[in-house]
């Protein structure tokens, strides 16, 4: 049996990027790294870890329901934190942003690993969130 693969592709500031948003393969959709950078523009939204945050999550439910799902599929997720003093700041607001776009996360959550990095692609970067869903 053949799984479909769907790619969808991903742009900043309307310049396509040599990598896709996410990625379907049968059910399960792979997301691409999301950071606090905007669409708009691909800079990095502010220098704080909650309003980039919640730019990445932004990211991730539009990729998600781009691809015909929603954050209450979510399944895994692995975040990129650069510095470990922002962990209570960035799981509050994961909590209070899957209050409002994902209820079913907050007594389901998803399998979450959280990673210290040294840098990430941009130097003002302070997160990045890979995320892997299902499709209902």
């Amino acid at each position: 049996m053949t799984m479909k693969k769907k790619t969808y592709s991903l742009a900043y500031a309307g310049k396509k990027q040599r990598f896709a948003r996410s990625v379907v393969v049968g059910n399960l959709i792979f997301v691409s790294g999301s950071s606090g950078r905007t669409m708009e523009t691909g800079e990095v939204s502010s220098d704080n870890v909650k309003d980039q945050m919640t730019v990445a999550l932004d990211k991730i439910r539009g990729a998600l329901e781009e691809a015909g799902s929603s954050m209450n599929n979510m399944v895994k997720a692995i975040i990129f934190l650069k510095r470990m003093e922002d962990y209570q700041v960035m799981r509050d607001t994961e909590l209070e942003y899957y209050s409002k776009y994902a209820p079913s996360l907050i007594d389901e959550p998803p399998a979450s690993t959280v990673m210290q990095v040294v840098s990430l692609a941009k130097p003002n970067m302070l997160i990045e969130i890979d995320v892997i869903a299902m499709k209902p």
